[in-house]
């Protein structure tokens, strides 16, 4: 294996000092302009490598924020993450990315990795079934920030970047009362995920208000993905009596769920008005298009990593940890899928 190239051997190969070779590198002025030329097309030619990592540790600092989701494959998250990763570009940070695949296991094997990568700071997604989070621990130890962004930790003194989930629900809930349901069905993940048990919340909320009575049978928990939808159909296929409204915590198994209702000869909406949400591409695809609550994905990256930078930046310790929870607003927006008065909407 062929030796990497050092500031030595091209302060060797220039007859200069290793120091000088230094400074130039950095572009410190008290080299003048041809040394630096000179040194410049030597690194080149000699194949040099900056080591990056190792000068930023010198500093303190590796320039690296590492990020944990629950999933890649998510258009929510590749939204967030496009979100951070413009706001890191901007600022000069690098990203280490990870997913837990909705293990706890795994994600304290990733916040350990990323621990041992001497990252600057830290963004997380819970995954599902994480209930402790003493694996961030060792980051608030060394003070290394740590933010969790759509799924956060309940843990006090946490910050955590979010929408009005039970709000969310309860609009979209009311915008199914106000079309004339009276039977509405609630399709969600892991009540465990706060996501899920505010838009829970909301729901049940929103039927109180309307003096529409509770019951858990209208409840459905599944892990929300496009397969998922087909299993959630039979099951509203299957009450007695079927509900005439339909409230989903994921676009994607909701428009999966539209299609096996139609596939079955139920009208969407006559027979049930079906609400999604997250607003992803498939809620414009599918027919009748998906009403569904704009969920601000590239916003919710672009304000989680412009606060964490903005502590790295700020000389004060306890930045993130004033911050208990910072609330984004979302959106209903409605669409021909759950309108059954479109005369009066």
């Amino acid at each position: 294996m062929n030796k990497d190239i050092t500031i030595y051997d091209i302060a060797k190969d220039l007859g200069v000092s290793p120091t000088t070779v230094s400074r130039a590198l950095n572009d410190h002025p008290a080299v003048n302009v041809k040394t630096k030329q000179r040194i410049f097309e030597a690194a080149d030619q000699m194949g040099y490598r900056s080591n990056v990592f190792a000068s930023n540790l010198r500093r303190k600092s590796t320039h690296n924020i590492g990020i944990i989701v629950p999933r890649l494959n998510s258009s929510f998250q590749s939204s967030v993450l496009a979100g951070m990763e413009k706001v890191a570009n901007e600022a000069g940070f690098n990203l280490i990315i990870s997913q837990s695949l909705e293990s706890y296991e795994k994600e304290k094997a990733n916040a350990r990795s990323m621990f041992n990568s001497r990252v600057d700071g830290l963004l997380v997604s819970l995954a599902g079934n994480t209930e402790k989070t003493e694996h961030f621990q060792p980051f608030m130890d060394k003070g290394i920030p740590v933010l969790f962004f759509d799924r956060v930790a309940s843990k006090p003194g946490c910050t955590g970047v979010i929408i009005d989930n039970r709000q969310a629900g309860y609009n979209a809930t009311k915008h199914l009362i106000q079309q004339g349901c009276k039977h509405i069905a609630h399709a969600l993940g892991n009540p465990n995920i706060n996501v899920y048990a505010e838009r829970l919340k909301g729901y049940k909320y929103a039927l109180m208000d309307h003096d529409i009575p509770f019951s858990k049978d209208n409840v459905i928990h599944f892990d929300l993905n496009e397969e998922a939808g087909e299993d959630i159909a039979k099951r509203i296929i299957a009450m007695k009596p079927m509900p005439d409204g339909l409230f989903v915590s994921n676009d994607a198994c909701a428009a999966s769920c539209i299609r096996s209702l139609k596939q079955a000869g139920i009208a969407i909406p006559e027979d049930i008005a079906v609400v999604g949400f997250n607003n992803d591409v498939i809620s414009r695809l599918i027919e009748p298009n998906l009403t569904t609550t704009h969920y601000p994905g590239y916003e919710m990256g672009e304000v989680a990593m412009k606060n964490l930078i903005n502590h790295l930046s700020d000389s004060t310790e306890g930045v993130l940890q004033n911050t208990n929870t910072i609330t984004l607003r979302s959106e209903l927006i409605i669409r021909d899928s759950s309108l059954k008065k479109k005369s009066k909407v």
